[in-house]
């Protein structure tokens, strides 16, 4: 996925109200631009670190930009913007990068599902079976390249696991991508400590027979791309 323009360099001086960050500019000048993120961002930035931004044109829009990178503490650097992650799948299965998830012959966005009366990320389909493909944006590193999710509860991301669990026992294939967007990402696995109950769902979504692969990005401020599989470690 390229960008363009290329994102703009600026410098964090702080995220409040979780969807606002004030950034400095090269120039010295501050600006207010949308977090796209609902997490917490765990060790994803510290204030006067490096950050990119994407400007908008649309003229109802009441910031005039979005945060995209951030550069981690110890100097990685993180795609923080959770829009993007369907993106980049979709793209990577067109480019046949995510092996797991080739041969079909449609692919759907968005598409209501489910007796939680939810919206599965990518269905895919064949004359054989339905693939329902859930992404999930994966940032927060514990150490040693092990990046985890999630960084915050998310009664939200247990109901995904549910809702999968039951596509499975109805005939149907399911699938939960963690896109590591982290520069630094060698393995994965889940924050047990920060929310125990996605963990035990995931148990049994996983002994239900959904699968689940993480593949990692490359990223700059011109383009950011999944390139690898990295090992999902429960």
């Amino acid at each position: 996925m390229n960008f363009s323009p290329h994102l703009e360099q600026a410098y964090i001086l702080r995220r409040y109200k979780r969807f606002l960050v004030d950034i400095q500019l090269l120039d010295g000048t501050t600006l207010t631009v949308h977090c796209p993120n609902t997490g917490a961002m765990t060790n994803c930035w510290a204030e006067g670190s490096q950050c990119w931004f994407s400007r908008t044109d649309k003229p109802n829009r009441k910031l005039p930009g979005t945060l995209e990178l951030t550069t981690t503490p110890d100097g990685y650097i993180c795609g923080i913007n959770t829009q993007r992650p369907n993106n980049l799948v979709i793209e990577a299965i067109e480019n046949g990068v995510i092996k797991e998830l080739q041969d079909y012959e449609n692919i759907y966005r968005e598409v209501k599902y489910g007796d939680e009366k939810s919206r599965i990320d990518i269905l895919l389909t064949n004359s054989e079976k339905n693939c329902y493909v859930e992404v999930k944006n994966m940032t927060f590193n514990l150490g040693n390249g092990h990046i985890v999710f999630p960084d915050a509860k998310t009664i939200r991301g247990a109901r995904h696991l549910r809702e999968l669990t039951k596509m499975v026992q109805q005939g149907s294939r399911s699938v939960l991508i963690f896109c590591v967007q982290h520069s630094g990402g060698s393995t994965t696995g889940l924050a047990k400590n920060i929310d125990p109950l996605y963990v035990e769902t995931m148990k049994n979504a996983i002994s239900a027979g959904v699968e689940v692969v993480s593949y990692g990005c490359s990223l700059s401020p011109k383009k950011i791309k999944i390139e690898k599989k990295l090992p999902f470690i429960f």
